[in-house]
Parts: structure tokens; C-alpha cells; sequence
């Protein structure tokens, strides 16, 4: 059974900086995707990091430039560099993966995030002004 594990959330003063981790468990597959979800206070998740089957990444407009994602094979781990944060990035950050190793990637500058359907339970990050 995959189980996926967040952590590295907590309360920062907006410019500073977070890295999340993501550990992922019972998974075998090399060439999945993978990509970290934001939900803000009373609204839905929604996509803001990922990487395709490729490696290539991408980031929703409101994170780029400020996150970044990366993987450990060895350690079993997804992260999200989060730096200059900002109020607006307050929230739960889950991250998720393909189910069954699925294959999925970027085309014309577009992810569908609903690709990655196995993910954690998240991490609380606050940031405040």
C-alpha cells in the first residue's frame, strides 16, 4: 500500500524560507509523477509544483520563481523548496504521485494535476506579515 508522509510545515514571518519533505512508502515505480498540492483556508487544493514522467517541472504562476521540486530516489523523497514566502501561501501542502507508476506529462505548458490521485494527508504552513 503507498503511503505517502509530510513534513517540514510551521509558522514563518513572510521572506523566510521552508523546505517540505514528501516520503513516499510501498512504491516501486522509477518513471511516475509527482507534484505538491496547496489548499488555502476555505478553498479547494489545488496544484502548484510538479514533475512529469520526463523530469521536466512546472509551477502555477503564483509560486514561480519562489518554489522549486525535487526528488531523492535514494531516500524515497519529494521536496518543495518554498523561499520568499508570502502571506498568500499559507495553507495545507500535500504532495501526491501517480497511481500505479502512471505516466503522465507536461504538454503545451499544461499538467493535469488530477493525475496525481495517491496522496498525504499534508503539512501546515503559515506565514504571516
Amino acid at each position: 500500500q503507498v503511503q505517502l508522509a509530510e513534513s517540514g510545515g510551521g509558522a514563518v514571518q513572510a521572506g523566510r524560507s521552508l523546505r517540505l519533505s514528501c516520503v513516499v512508502s510501498g512504491y516501486t515505480y522509477n518513471s511516475f509523477c509527482a507534484g505538491w498540492f496547496h489548499q488555502a483556508p476555505g478553498k479547494e487544493p489545488e496544484g502548484v509544483a510538479a514533475f512529469d514522467s520526463d523530469g521536466s517541472t512546472m509551477y502555477a504562476d503564483s509560486v514561480k520563481g519562489r518554489f522549486s521540486v525535487s526528488k531523492d530516489y535514494g531516500k524515497s523523497t519529494l521536496y518543495l523548496q518554498m523561499n520568499n514566502l508570502k502571506p498568500d501561501d499559507t495553507g495545507t501542502y500535500s504532495c501526491g504521485v501517480s497511481a500505479s507508476g502512471g505516466l503522465c506529462y507536461i504538454v503545451n505548458h499544461r499538467f493535469d494535476y488530477s493525475r496525481l490521485s495517491v496522496r498525504g494527508q499534508g503539512t501546515l504552513v503559515a506565514v504571516s506579515s
